[in-house]
């Protein structure tokens, strides 16, 4: 759906975007995740043309020519608050040139948001949750190719985050291409499938969240025993599989740190097996996605 090349940004001696190279598939859920200021509200405004490229490619669709249709919600969108919902949304309407049954379709994104009643209400009086979902509804409105989310989560109570949460998982069991932007890391987790994470001005990884914590080398595994020399203990420090073995005396814990933790608890049970050593505790540990974040960003 996305491709992205090489794009560059800049403003005044600031590279925001230094290369950036990005893929978003059809029907991906991806996750753009990144300090503030690392570039991701830039790459969104230029795939919606509101700010131009300095140099890079964008492909949108699946060829140089083929036109889409994008959906954008801003962080904080801006309604006109004299206006009821439905009447937004017949000049969201109007704004597009929308051919279809217009009363229809405001009737369904109204639905879809869960804004058939609030629809009927100014703007003006709209709770910051519903001016997000307004907002998702003026976005979606002509069934767009792509959809991008700046946020939509932000500043929201528990219950208004649930309900645009919900929102956006009713979206992708439609097949819905989602950009979603946002600093919930448990809300990526829930709805996106693929992830990508800026650093100065470029992705510094990208992937499916179980490619990212598989990669990620700080995958544990923590082995107790009943008895330990040093024999024992020289043993396993020396583990193949492991990058690296910490031994905490206090509380008789080896901690092994490796990329591969299925190949390395594997070599742990055949090496218990073969010196009769029966573990106390044996447990393998993934890094989160948060976990994996701050290493990268940092």
């Amino acid at each position: 759906m996305v491709k992205i090349n090489g794009l560059r940004k800049k403003y005044g001696s600031f590279n925001v975007l230094d290369g950036l190279d990005m893929t978003i598939k059809k029907g991906d859920v991806y996750g753009f995740l990144g300090r503030n200021g690392c570039g991701k509200t830039t790459t969104m405004n230029i795939l919606c043309n509101i700010i131009p490229k300095d140099e890079g490619e964008i492909i949108l669709g699946e060829n140089p020519d083929e036109k889409i249709k994008i959906g954008y919600l801003p962080e904080t969108p801006s309604l006109y608050g004299y206006m009821n919902g439905y009447e937004y949304l017949e000049y969201i309407a109007a704004c597009a040139n929308f051919k279809g049954d217009i009363k229809a379709r405001i009737r369904e994104c109204l639905e879809i948001t869960g804004m058939i009643e609030g629809g009927k209400r100014r703007i003006k009086g709209y709770s910051r949750g519903m001016n997000q979902r307004m907002g998702i509804a003026a976005a979606i409105f002509d069934n767009p190719d792509l959809l991008i989310l700046d946020e939509p989560t932000s500043a929201l109570d528990p219950e208004g985050r649930a309900e645009v949460m919900a929102i956006i998982q009713r979206l992708t069991s439609t097949g819905a291409t989602i950009l979603l932007c946002t600093h919930i890391l448990s809300d990526v987790e829930r709805v996106a499938n693929r992830v990508g994470i800026m650093r100065n001005g470029r992705l510094a990884v990208e992937g499916t969240i179980d490619e990212i914590i598989g990669r990620d080398t700080n995958n544990g595994i923590t082995l107790q025993l009943f008895d330990v020399n040093d024999e024992i203990a020289a043993k396993i420090k020396a583990v193949q599989f492991a990058d690296k073995v910490d031994f905490y005396e206090k509380t008789g814990n080896f901690v092994l740190r490796t990329a591969n933790p299925e190949e390395t608890n594997r070599y742990l049970v055949k090496f218990l097996a073969e010196n009769n050593l029966v573990p106390r505790k044996i447990e393998v540990s993934r890094p989160s996605l948060e976990d994996v974040f701050l290493r990268t960003v940092n």
